[in-house]
């Protein structure tokens, strides 16, 4: 098995495992609800924003059937030579949503949406809970586009305002042109440093043509028939309208047989809907998320080292063997890791008393040897009673004294 047919199978299996219920909802979130922040928005629909409307739109509804896509780009790179109408007309007897089956006419598209696998779950729940933003964010995304000067009419697009609003359509109805634009250039500084645009490499056989707006290339135009499923977007009312054939006539589109788009379950295969943005809590302030984890890898923390127990230092006029059995005969006896080396390589002996003391109870003993008696212990809590004082042995006559100097 190829390692691309591998990873792929993978991603298949990945999503299949994440049908639990216990981690998201079974039910589509209602409109309105809080998936999404301002930033996060800005962030997932900059690289599509200004696609033509009747592309963007299929991408959008297709987004919310997250496993369909990901069958369908299986589809079309298993057949690399079909495209456009051609595409579209060998899985029309799939079960798949139209919206999905429109989408096999742009491989580039499906194949960006498969490896984004994450970026398209999170597209398609924030578009069914809060479409109206999302359509206004597109908006928005457009308009700073045309004040940086990177928003115009050219061979491929016309691009038309209504308004406060802006519509993108193909110049031929018949033919549709994928731009490629790096986020980064087309909409000048980008206005959220914590939240960079989703982004992904230039696909084949693009390039920049002369003449046109700063940071876009195209590809080769894309042949679509008069059966081919589109979408239009209603901006004022903030919806999406359906048919099963969608021409431009003139400079107002028209819609044949329009229905209002609304979302199948059925389609969703049942994958769990994601869980609205749990709502701030009032006096709590915190660190802003990382955006990048939603698009990419990471590893979880480390989880804490057991802590170690320090040894300690006896404590003064404590003997650091008190309580312990003798050793028997012949056995040397060892102290604890704390207390070895004590008098090793270093001159640990004082002028005072309790200096003297610390180095003979710190230096190894050894034990009695057989047959001899073991010294005598002062039972605990007790004072052992003081030895007799040793006379010092006589001075040699006719020795003279040590002539040093006392200190």
């Amino acid at each position: 098995m190829k390692p691309r047919s591998l990873y792929r199978l993978v991603q298949l299996l990945a999503l299949l495992l994440a049908l639990s219920p216990a981690y998201a909802q079974t039910a589509p979130p209602s409109p309105g609800a809080a998936y999404a922040t301002q930033q996060e928005l800005d962030q997932m629909l900059a690289p599509i924003a200004l696609y033509p409307d009747p592309l963007l739109s299929q991408i959008l509804m297709a987004s919310t059937y997250p496993l369909e896509v990901v069958e369908a780009a299986h589809w079309s790179a298993a057949n690399p030579d079909l495209s456009g109408d051609q595409a579209v007309s060998a899985v029309e007897q799939t079960n798949w949503d139209p919206s999905v089956k429109s989408l096999v006419a742009f491989p580039q598209i499906l194949r960006m949406m498969e490896e984004k696998l994450e970026w398209t779950e999170r597209l398609g729940d924030a578009f069914l809970a809060q479409q109206a933003q999302v359509m206004d964010t597109v908006q928005s995304l457009r308009r700073k586009a045309q004040a940086a000067g990177n928003l115009q009419s050219g061979g491929e697009i016309v691009v038309r305002p209504e308004g406060s609003l802006i519509v993108i359509e193909p110049v031929n109805p018949d033919f549709v042109y994928v731009p490629y634009y790096d986020p980064l250039v087309v909409y000048g500084t980008w206005w959220w440093p914590g939240y960079p645009p989703v982004y992904w490499a230039p696909w084949p056989g693009y390039y920049w043509r002369p003449g046109f707006a700063a940071g876009f290339s195209w590809g080769v135009g894309i042949t679509v028939g008069s059966g081919f499923f589109f979408g239009i977007f209603d901006w004022a009312h903030h919806r999406v309208d359906v048919g099963p054939h969608y021409r431009g006539r003139g400079v107002a589109p028209r819609v044949v047989a329009p229905e209002v788009w609304h979302h199948d379950p059925n389609h969703r295969r049942g994958v769990p809907y994601g869980r609205p943005a749990p709502r701030p809590q009032p006096g709590r302030v915190g660190p802003p998320p990382d955006p990048r984890r939603n698009f990419r890898g990471f590893n979880p923390p480390a989880a804490p080292r057991p802590a170690v127990p320090l040894p300690m230092a006896p404590r003064p006029g404590v003997r650091p063997d008190a309580g312990r059995a003798v050793p028997g005969p012949g056995v040397v006896e060892r102290r604890p890791p704390a207390f070895e080396g004590v008098g090793q390589g270093r001159d640990v002996r004082s002028s005072s008393r309790r200096g003297r003391e610390s180095y003979r109870e710190s230096a190894p003993r050894i034990a009695p040897r057989s047959g001899s008696a073991p010294p005598a212990r002062s039972a605990p809590g007790r004072t052992a009673a003081p030895r007799p004082a040793t006379p010092a042995p006589a001075r040699p006559a006719g020795r003279a004294r040590d002539a040093r100097p006392q200190r």
